[in-house]
């Protein structure tokens, strides 16, 4: 027996195999039923006893030399296979590219800057305030009873007694005032949040916009007048607008805002109910309480506000029938924005 050819046989063979079916093809010609190594194996009972341990050694090593570089050609080769799957061949430079997948900005921040821009054009400049709000300034200043529902912990979320996450951007006219005096004319933009159950119409968190003008002889229709501009910007020059009485604590009148339906023109539709109308702010002349809360004198200066809901604009201007769409991160929602 040539061990030495066999020996080089086997590694040879192992070695040039190129594929899991070649390496087969190898270990069943050394290692399988019929293989050169099994056959060496059993015809040890064959050979004088004198001579069975000598024949023996050999054929278990090189046994194990076969096992051995069967398995590391068998972790090479899936190895090399697991690799090609993810290769992905060189692609030709001179073809032309492909246009990368583009994001957009999110239809609340699109509506946050259209209305923005419509207000900037009307002469208000932009008023930043805290999310995270003292007591005061969201309710005591703003002329709100002790009384008053809202404060309840079934409203508000509060992050101590005094310390609270505002539930309007109305606590900005007061941060606003306390440090600025007369002429005026601002707008406050953000997140508030309110304690709701959440809904196809409600949401705990969501987006407001309002307005302050404060100056010598501000009346109600000064109010009126600058609604009708900036509502008639945003939905058409056609659009009508009416003021319904109501009550707010911190405006005196104060009025709910509606405009026509903009899909039925006010003919009556699904969309509004059949009444023609749909509601869009709240609005009121400044309470002379607020004013005294930053020092104000109420018989020099008089003023109004007025604040609307980002997100239901965005609704009704685009016909979005679920608020919990907003924070809903579905794309099949966000692209057609």
């Amino acid at each position: 027996m040539d061990v030495e050819s066999l020996e080089q046989s086997i590694q040879q063979d192992i070695s040039k195999a190129n594929s899991v079916e070649a390496l087969e093809e190898a270990r069943i010609r050394y290692l399988g039923r019929k293989g050169r190594i099994t056959a060496l194996l059993r015809n040890i009972k064959d050979v004088p006893p004198t001579e069975r341990p000598q024949i023996g050694a050999v054929a278990n090593r090189l046994k194990q030399l076969a096992e051995g570089l069967l398995e590391q050609k068998t972790t090479a080769l899936r190895a090399t296979q697991t690799a090609s799957r993810f290769y992905t061949p060189p692609r030709d430079a001179t073809l032309p590219a492909h246009e990368g997948a583009r994001g957009h900005r999110h239809i609340l921040s699109q509506t946050v800057s259209e209305l923005k821009e419509i207000f900037f054009g009307m002469g208000y400049s932009l008023a930043p305030g805290p999310d995270v709000e003292l007591e005061y300034y969201n309710f005591q200043a703003l002329n709100f009873p002790d009384e008053h529902p809202s404060r309840d912990l079934q409203d508000t979320f509060y992050v101590t007694d005094d310390i609270l996450l505002r539930t309007h951007t109305s606590p900005v006219q007061i941060r606003f005032m306390e440090n600025n005096k007369p002429p005026l004319k601002i707008i406050a933009a953000g997140r508030v949040y309110r304690n709701e159950t959440i809904d196809q119409s409600h949401a705990a968190e969501f987006h407001q916009i309002e307005g302050l003008y404060v100056d010598n002889n501000v009346s109600l229709a000064d109010l009126k007048k600058d609604v009708e501009v900036f509502i008639q910007q945003l939905f058409g020059a056609k659009t009508k607008v009416r003021f319904r009485p109501h009550f707010f604590p911190f405006t005196e009148p104060s009025a709910e805002v509606d405009m026509t339906c903009f899909a039925c023109n006010g003919a009556g539709c699904s969309v509004c109910g059949q009444v023609g109308w749909i509601e869009i702010m709240g609005a009121g002349m400044v309470h002379p309480n607020v004013f005294r809360a930053v020092g104000y004198d109420p018989e020099v200066y008089s003023g109004f506000a007025f604040g609307l809901g980002v997100d239901r604009v965005a609704m009704i201007k685009y016909g979005i029938d679920d608020i919990r769409l907003f924070l809903s991160n579905d794309f099949r929602f966000l692209e057609q924005f």
